[in-house]
């Protein structure tokens, strides 16, 4: 028996409906699957240190500003960072160091690669960009807050050190020697404004006569472990 024509029409939207329905359902899976991929690309990102793999050496000579901008210049090295570190107060701001009140040194924190450069090197490059000679003083700057230190984290640092201080004092490039040589134990960062202050502040009446005329020093004295310019 041949279906009538309502028949027929009921059964087209029966169809219809199910073949929507099914699409429908479909699209809406897509979004889950997509952002159950992305999670772990997320997480990567999130976790991902550049400067997780390298050494890490701690020095103070006199205003922070210009030692990390010395360090920074040398090859081998990937950042520096300005800091406290010497005293035994906890999260010292830059208000109380430099008051005098903490008896933390400003300092930096230098993260190398020790297959470029090494940790005698870095010794090197502290002792000939400041005079270790002056008591809790370096350029215009005084105060405990601006001493020596040479920072060493195990007994081999230590040695290389006291190796280098030896080595002046025999060969009299000084007469004496005021650098601390002690054990690290906590390095506090400064203030984000103090990060890169000499690179971002180059018409900073300080920056402009103290601490580019002694990266200027420096970079005359140990031209060969600067970074060069590709």
């Amino acid at each position: 028996m041949t279906p009538s024509n309502n028949s027929k029409v009921i059964m087209k939207r029966i169809l219809f409906f199910n073949l929507i329905l099914f699409v429908a359902t479909a699209c809406a899976q897509e979004p889950e699957v997509e952002s159950t991929e992305q999670v772990p690309l997320n997480e990567e990102v999130v976790e991902f240190n550049p400067l997780g793999e390298l050494q890490t050496a701690y020095f103070a000579s006199g205003c922070f500003w210009c030692v990390e901008a010395i360090y920074e210049s040398v090859e081998g090295v990937a950042e520096a960072v300005s800091g406290y570190a010497g005293g035994d107060e906890k999260n010292p701001t830059y208000a109380e160091v430099s008051s005098g009140r903490t008896n933390h040194a400003e300092a930096v924190m230098v993260y190398y690669d020790s297959t470029r450069v090494n940790f005698e090197t870095l010794v090197d490059v502290f002792f000939e960009s400041h005079d270790p000679s002056t008591l809790n003083r370096q350029g215009p700057d005084s105060g405990t807050q601006y001493r020596s230190i040479a920072f060493y984290q195990n007994e081999r640092e230590k040695e290389i050190i006291e190796e280098k201080i030896l080595t002046l004092l025999t060969e009299k490039t000084y007469s004496r020697i005021t650098t601390e040589v002690i054990p690290f134990e906590e390095f506090y960062e400064a203030e984000e404004y103090h990060q890169n202050y000499e690179e971002l502040n180059p018409d900073n009446p300080y920056v402009r006569s103290v601490s580019k005329p002694r990266l200027n020093r420096f970079k005359e004295k140990m031209p060969k472990v600067l970074k060069h310019a590709d």
